[in-house]
């Protein structure tokens, strides 16, 4: 059975095609999808965020590791779906009304799908009324919204107030991100909660899943 530190370190240092060939090895040799993504993906992306916390690693190097997970998943994700494997829960993330900016999010993205979820990126300038079609759709546990600019925050919370509006607030946790946004805002505008970074969006995320 191949060794699967092999895969794991090749997603800390953010290379790609060391990781997709050690994703290849392990499916060859029998290794379970789950336990790739579980046993690997989730604890390697887990490292990259505390390294993120603790200054060791910055924005490129995050992105560099969310692209060798994404090389990987994109060997796993099929191999999920046929045995029916579920996700931690399932996320519906976008960038919100009027903001164009989605390197954030992307990379929250990222994370979190290197964390167990599965992830519905609605992409840049977002509506409130798309983050409502996919969080009905595709029956979302959670809604991320993503803004960059302080003028843009405003959008959040129409984003909030049309969900509590459309009745799926007690079905749906909203969490918000980005720079210009705080706790405080994030309270007053009746968010469920607030990540001020990528990895403690993926732990925000675990907590709202059993919250």
């Amino acid at each position: 059975m191949p060794d699967l530190d092999q895969l794991h370190k090749a997603v800390i240092e953010g290379n790609w095609k060391a990781a997709a060939a050690a994703t290849q090895a392990a499916v060859a040799a029998g290794v379970a999808p789950l336990t790739i993504v579980t046993g690997c993906l989730v604890p390697a992306m887990d490292e990259v965020g505390r390294l993120f916390e603790c200054e060791e690693y910055f924005v490129p190097e995050m992105l560099l590791s969310a692209r060798a997970m994404k090389a990987s998943m994109e060997i796993v994700r099929p191999l999920l779906v046929a045995t029916g494997a579920e996700p931690i829960g399932r996320v519906v993330i976008g960038t919100v009304k009027g903001d164009l900016h989605d390197i954030g999010k992307n990379l929250v993205a990222s994370m979190l799908e290197g964390g167990g979820f599965e992830v519905i990126d609605l992409g840049a300038d977002v509506t409130p009324e798309r983050f409502i079609e996919a969080a009905t759709a595709r029956n979302a546990d959670l809604v991320a919204l993503s803004a960059l600019l302080t003028v843009t925050m405003t959008s959040m919370k129409s984003t909030i107030d049309a969900f509590e509006a459309a009745g799926l607030r007690g079905k749906v946790k909203i969490m918000v991100g980005g720079a210009p946004v705080t706790q405080q805002y994030a309270d007053a505008i009746g968010a469920d909660g607030f990540g001020e970074s990528a990895g403690a969006a993926v732990a925000l995320a675990r907590k709202l899943m059993v919250a």
